[in-house]
């Protein structure tokens, strides 16, 4: 009877073995890009301009934004005919559009430095994490917005606030069956902000989410065109005369 009992556990924990080992933090970010296009062709991607709408009070305003592997990054909106930027970064500079008086303003240098950070991360910080000194850590399972997920927690690089450094982590939701990211959680001015990803469609072999919630509001993407043509001039500040 021992010598059965002894089996049956060997036999059990050779079953589970696989199943352990599918479920570390390394396996289920390799699995995540796998599912979505494959390592060799997101290393390949050297830039997603995405055509977008987002609802702001019952408006709809047209929305494109850009990100580029060498860390380039754009927000443009459209709003009530004026095209706006309403966030740009070239590298170096980074600088919003004030609302109120229309002029372009750079960004302090706290900000512009953390963003600078930033720069690796395309086409998100999960690629080639290790790389760039960040960790990963798989906390378990969690059910979110009504899906089995794998929760893991990403820490990067600290950040800078009113000159003390802070720990820059943040938490991200891959769901069990697809393997796919549908929410991200990261806590900004003491609040935990959560961002939604869903409808993940296929572009030249590459899958992305069609509709994203952040901070609460909604964006649905129209088009997503995979490597455009940019200027450096559509980046850069925009220098007075």
């Amino acid at each position: 009877m021992k010598t059965l009992k002894t089996l049956f556990i060997a036999l059990f924990v050779v079953a589970i073995a696989p199943v352990a080992q599918a479920q570390t933090a390394d396996e289920i970010i390799t699995a995540y890009f796998e599912n979505t296009g494959g390592m060799d062709a997101w290393g390949e991607l050297e830039g997603v301009k995405m055509i977008a709408s987002a609802n702001a009070q019952g408006m709809e305003i047209p929305v494109e934004i850009y990100q580029m592997k060498d860390g380039r990054q754009m927000v443009k909106i459209n709003l009530q005919g004026q095209e706006i930027t309403q966030f740009a970064f070239d590298g170096e500079t980074m600088w919003t559009t004030n609302f109120m008086t229309g002029e372009a303003e750079k960004s302090d240098a706290e900000t512009t430095a953390n963003m600078k950070q930033t720069v690796g991360d395309f086409p998100n910080p999960f690629y080639n994490y290790a790389d760039h000194g960040y960790s990963v850590e798989l906390l378990g399972t969690e059910t979110k917005e009504g899906t089995e997920t794998y929760k893991i927690k990403l820490t990067q690089q600290p950040t800078m606030k009113d000159g003390k450094e802070e720990d820059n982590i943040s938490y991200h939701y891959f769901d069990t069956e697809n393997m796919v990211i549908i929410a991200s959680e990261s806590e900004a001015n003491g609040q935990m902000m959560t961002n939604t990803m869903s409808d993940y469609q296929e572009i030249d072999g590459l899958y992305f989410p069609f509709d994203m919630g952040m901070a609460g509001q909604n964006i649905t993407i129209k088009e997503i065109i995979l490597n455009p043509e940019v200027s450096d001039t559509m980046f850069a500040f925009p220098e007075k005369k």
